[in-house]
């Protein structure tokens, strides 16, 4: 986490990437089936068929990227650190939305919230942790909207 505690969301090379590329794009081996995730049994009539991750997520693969989440700043919203997440550039971020934003030079992300105090328009960007604070944006030239996350992709195996 660097020293302003907002994370860095790019701790190395191998966290960001085109989605698309050769790098992550896997040959069609992924298999979809219906599976209970409570108190369920075998079918012999279940389904099995192959599905494209790329066709499932991703609504702009020329403007998605692939980025790795850092620190706990977005607990609450479901995204862990060394969670992977698929951004948007093509989405214009709006209220509400997780975003990646650039404020300050540094890439953050966090839940973009806009209100309207006595006719001016507020800007801030809110975590879902209450260990961290708000970035209230006083000048929207500080702020850049790098993009907005879409899916959020998390291992299991620790």
């Amino acid at each position: 986490m660097s020293s302003t505690g907002y994370g860095d969301a790019f701790p190395s090379d191998e966290g960001v990437g085109k989605f698309g590329s050769d790098r992550s794009r896997e040959s069609g081996t992924s298999r979809v089936g219906t599976v209970s995730a409570g108190f369920g049994s075998p079918s012999a009539n279940a389904t099995v068929k192959r599905i494209d991750l790329n066709n499932k997520f991703i609504r702009h693969p020329e403007a998605t990227y692939v980025m790795r989440a850092a620190g706990d700043a977005m607990r609450g919203a479901g995204i862990d650190s060394g969670d992977v997440l698929l951004v948007d550039r093509a989405i214009t971020p709006t209220h509400g939305q997780v975003v990646i934003a650039i404020f300050d030079g540094e890439l953050t992300c966090r839940r973009l919230w806009r209100e309207e105090i006595q006719g001016q328009v507020r800007v801030r960007l809110q975590p879902a942790n209450p260990e961290h604070h708000d970035i209230v944006i006083g000048d929207e030239k500080q702020l850049e909207l790098w993009g907005e996350v879409t899916t959020v992709v998390k291992s299991l195996l620790g």
